[in-house]
């Protein structure tokens, strides 16, 4: 059946506009027909722990011997969970990915689920040519409280999309899908308010995008 992995990182769980525009994706595809299914996993609200030890970023034969400081349970514990979570990304046929920005960069909720799947060797290439996710679909939902127009001051301030685009794109071979919406704080800051417009309209073609995303990956057909 086709499967969906949704991930929510925002920690607003009321007026979240990226929790809104991959609700809305996600319940495109479950529109598609009872056979498109879901798995969500709330980063915010279920939030995973940072790695027991550093050598759970390699798979047990590039280890060092004798280079683990955790105990054998902490260790055994980690490998567990992060089996079950790159065996949740690689069951699904497609990558639903809400990442607000936060200070610049992704939430830490969602930074400790990269770090559990990012796996040199196992999901991404090292010592050999391994992408098990090449070509699989991720559709990144971004939302900003500002804008980085390319030629604004802030260009280039957003350390978020690039960061994903590089580790789920680059890195583990996904062909990566990015939908944003900006000024998200016209609605609250006054000093914003003059692009309340521009905030508001962004949000419905953002909504748009994301329902015909999931009309299009629904329907098999990769091509954005």
């Amino acid at each position: 059946m086709p499967h969906l992995l949704h991930l929510d990182s925002a920690a607003a769980q009321r007026n979240s506009r990226s929790r809104e525009i991959t609700a809305t994706f996600a319940d495109t595809w479950r529109g598609s027909g009872p056979q498109y299914t879901v798995t969500h996993r709330d980063l915010y609200r279920d939030p995973l722990p940072h790695l027991a030890d550093a050598v759970l970023h390699w798979p047990p034969r590039l280890r060092p011997d004798g280079a683990a400081v955790a105990s054998p349970d902490a260790l055994a514990a980690d490998e567990a969970l992060q089996d079950e979570l790159i065996g949740e990304l690689l069951a699904a046929d497609v990558l639903l990915v809400g990442a607000p920005l936060y200070n610049y960069s992704v939430p830490s909720s969602l930074k400790a689920w990269i770090d559990h799947i990012h796996v040199p060797g196992r999901t991404a290439p090292f010592d050999t040519p391994t992408q098990p996710l090449a070509g699989r679909p991720a559709v990144v939902v971004s939302s900003r409280g500002a804008s980085y127009d390319p030629g604004s001051p802030t260009e280039g301030w957003d350390h978020a999309v690039p960061v994903l685009q590089l580790i789920l794109g680059t890195s583990l071979g996904m062909a990566v899908e990015v939908i944003t919406t900006s000024l998200t704080l016209a609605e609250t800051v006054p000093a914003l308010a003059p692009e309340l417009g521009r905030s508001r309209a962004e949000l419905a073609a953002a909504h748009e995008a994301a329902a015909a995303a999931a009309r299009r990956l629904a329907a098999g057909d990769p091509a954005s």
